[in-house]
């Protein structure tokens, strides 16, 4: 089994491979071998697994994503410990065992990071390919490799420990998994490509948004001014662009140069909050601007040299 050994030797020894033996620590597992050519001693194994596999995978479970599967499966599972007799102690069931080894029993740390890594190259067209499919990643990432994480539902990139890219994954062949913000960057020096990408396609953007692009889109430089909107939201995020957007339309100015100011009056500080004066520094008799007092004092020759 190469995704646990990766070298067998005489008798129960192996060589483990690192990823699963972290797997082993995560959840303090000892791991121990089988002989070799010894068949006997997993088959009893083998046939739990088989008669398992029989209660719950037939039919194959059909679920909208692998959490919604595994909800179901735990369901499943606690339902058929419920049901099925212990195999050493007459009289009681699975889960009512279970159930009483439970006080002593180490809390559960949680699922196991588990993915399968690679390190691959990143394209000129800021792609990656994993298991004869291909992803996008962030601009910024173009020219030095990244690490590839395969999830069992997703795919996570990362370059210098930094995520710049994320996708469920897919189990086809020849897909290409584009995500339209990966490419922002590059609109900047080719607005053109907003019209004709492949990246581009059917894109859904957020409401305001959208209405925005379909409004600067009977103009000639329309492309140029929504790619400036759209080059803001590394800035200022998503949600505030989309915010700005909506308030230059219900204005009725829709221009880049409107929305931009928008953005810009948002990022400037709030003016500094008054502090109220306690009770005891308060003044009694507020002072009065008398300049004439000033020549009293002259009059009284208290200025003379």
């Amino acid at each position: 089994m190469k995704t646990a050994v990766n070298t067998v030797f005489t008798g129960k020894k192996r060589d483990y491979n690192r990823r699963f033996q972290q797997m082993c620590s995560h959840h303090l597992i000892e791991p121990v071998a089988c002989t070799p050519g010894a068949g006997w001693e997993k088959g009893q194994v083998e046939k739990q697994v088989a008669d398992v596999r029989g209660r719950l995978f037939v039919p194959s479970p059909r679920g909208r994503s692998y959490a919604e599967i595994n909800e179901w499966l735990m369901d499943r599972c606690i339902e058929e410990a419920r049901k099925q007799p212990h195999p050493t102690i007459p009289g009681k069931t699975v889960w009512q065992v279970f159930e009483e080894e439970r006080p002593f029993l180490m809390a559960y740390r949680g699922p196991f990071d588990g993915f399968h890594a690679s390190e691959v190259a990143v394209s000129k067209t800021c792609l990656v390919r994993f298991d004869n499919n291909q992803y996008s990643v962030a601009a910024r990432a173009v020219g030095r490799p990244v690490d590839v994480r395969a999830y069992a539902d997703r795919i996570v990139i990362r370059q210098d420990g930094e995520i710049v890219a994320e996708h469920p994954r897919s189990f086809g062949r020849g897909e290409i998994a584009y995500d339209p913000w990966h490419y922002v960057p590059i609109l900047t020096r080719k607005p053109g490509a907003l019209r004709n990408g492949a990246p581009f396609k059917d894109w859904q953007l957020p409401n305001a948004l959208g209405r925005m692009r379909t409004r600067l889109a009977g103009r000639d430089d329309g492309d140029r001014q929504f790619v400036r909107i759209l080059a803001a939201v590394q800035e200022d995020g998503l949600e505030a662009v989309e915010a700005a957007c909506a308030e230059a339309l219900d204005c009725g100015a829709c221009r880049a140069d409107v929305v931009l100011n928008i953005l810009a009056r948002q990022r400037q500080p709030a003016p500094p909050a008054t502090i109220p004066t306690p009770e005891g520094l308060q003044l009694r008799h507020q002072p009065v601007a008398d300049c004439q007092r000033y020549d009293s004092l002259r009059e009284a020759g208290h200025g003379a040299s």
